[in-house]
């Protein structure tokens, strides 16, 4: 038998031993390379488990000393203790014998991975009985075309409110399935604000009424919802970069969407609710894949899903229930945002960020310096003091600091510090 020389490490353990990998300051886990085994110690068997595995949260201030912090707006940073309970399962499974990338979708174990994800995601959002969770491949971008594929006749009006650059994109898409219309843009204002609700004139016969919920390029997020004035009072959502951040009412919504890679897992899965009665009229156009109908009929797994990405969302779930729930969530995502909003607003101009302040997002933080010669060096330096992925994104410029559930206080409070230092040096 060989044995792992470090708690942290997960290969070779004592099947008979109880582990608990306990987070250090700066985790260097032993390893063993069973190829580069001689052949008489490669051929011996080796038993692995780690089904009793738990994993404890590190401190909220901790930062391991080989990781960075990053500030990506999408695939972004996941929680350290998933990624350490992931990294615990990788080889074996609960005593499985297999990874999660290795399980058959149509397997127990994978049937048990997919079923709690979706129960504790229910448990987040307090999603009505009425309303379906698929697990989905496509991005949200694939949703741009699913929902009116599967919501309206091909001669059907769409309204949609376009805050920014994905609004823009979902309702050029549309206009390939329906008729939608643009009844506000905030584009001749560099999409810094969003309307008020009461001035928008909605078409009362339009199938549903879209919004982004907070877009990522531009840091504009909805604090709250317009009543949609169609028919059916159908309210639409793309959540992408604020899903799960904080508690919503699903019950406003017939459809919520959103790609997983900003909050709840890593790139490769789109969540979509929607509420049953909307499901079973998909134009007959609509690829079999983006037929909402298919999916429900064989609980997200029609063909092969994502498993590993499904799994990690689980465990996302599981994070973000054992913190308190999105009530608690949303405390710590307020907190970091209002340190990094008061030092661009303190900064007497040296920083700057463009978005009406009722408006700003919990999640992605965009700002200029005064000085937009020094953007790249600001960028360079905080590369150096293991702060990555500030550069602002291409159609827009300037610096974005991306500040989902995941980015720890401590990530924003060295931000603020190098900032004020930087100014310090550069005013």
């Amino acid at each position: 038998m060989a044995t792992a020389t470090s708690p942290n490490s997960l290969l070779l353990q004592n099947p008979n031993r109880s582990t608990t990998i306990h987070f250090r300051k700066n985790p260097n886990p032993a390893r063993v390379n069973v190829f580069n085994l001689s052949p008489s110690r490669r051929n011996k068997s080796i038993s692995i488990t780690c089904s009793t595995a738990q994993v404890e949260r590190p401190p909220s201030n901790a930062q391991s000393l080989d990781r960075v912090f990053n500030f990506a707006a999408g695939p972004a940073t996941l929680p350290e203790n998933v990624l350490m309970k992931a990294e615990s399962e990788l080889y074996n499974w609960r005593g499985s014998g297999m990874s999660v990338m290795e399980m058959s979708h149509r397997g127990k174990e994978f049937m048990s991975i997919i079923q709690k994800a979706e129960s504790d995601l229910r448990a987040l959002l307090n999603i009505p009985e009425e309303y379906a969770v698929l697990f989905l491949q496509g991005g949200a971008t694939s949703q741009f075309a699913a929902i009116p594929l599967n919501l309206c006749k091909p001669d059907d009006p769409v309204d949609y409110v376009v805050t920014g650059s994905w609004g823009d994109k979902a309702f050029k898409e549309a206009q390939k399935f329906c008729k939608p219309s643009v009844i506000w843009s905030g584009k001749s204002e560099k999409y810094t604000k969003i309307p008020s609700f009461d001035g928008l004139e909605q078409n009362p016969d339009a199938k549903y009424l879209h919004i982004c919920a907070n877009e990522t390029i531009h840091g504009v997020e909805f604090k709250d919802y317009p009543t949609p004035k169609n028919n059916d009072r159908l309210l639409i959502a793309d959540m992408s970069s604020n899903f799960c951040s904080k508690p919503v009412d699903v019950s406003k919504f017939g459809l919520i969407y959103a790609g997983a890679q900003k909050n709840v897992g890593p790139s490769g899965v789109t969540i979509v609710i929607v509420r049953k009665d909307l499901i079973g009229n998909a134009q007959e156009i609509t690829p079999i894949m983006f037929d909402y109908k298919i999916h429900v009929e064989n609980n997200s797994l029609y063909n092969t899903p994502p498993c590993y990405g499904i799994y990690m969302c689980g465990l996302v779930f599981e994070d973000l229930l054992a913190q308190g729930g999105l009530k608690e969530v949303e405390k710590k995502n307020i907190k970091k945002a209002q340190i990094l909003y008061d030092a661009i607003d303190e900064s007497n101009g040296f920083y700057r960020c463009p978005v009406e302040k009722s408006v700003r997002s919990l999640m992605n933080v965009p700002f200029t310096l005064e000085k937009s010669d020094l953007e790249a060096e600001f960028v360079k330096e905080a590369a150096k003091e293991k702060m990555v992925q500030l550069k602002g994104h291409r159609s827009v410029g300037g610096m974005r600091a991306s500040i989902y559930n995941a980015m720890p206080l401590a990530g924003v409070e060295k931000l603020v510090a190098f900032m004020k230092d930087f100014q310090a040096r550069h005013a």
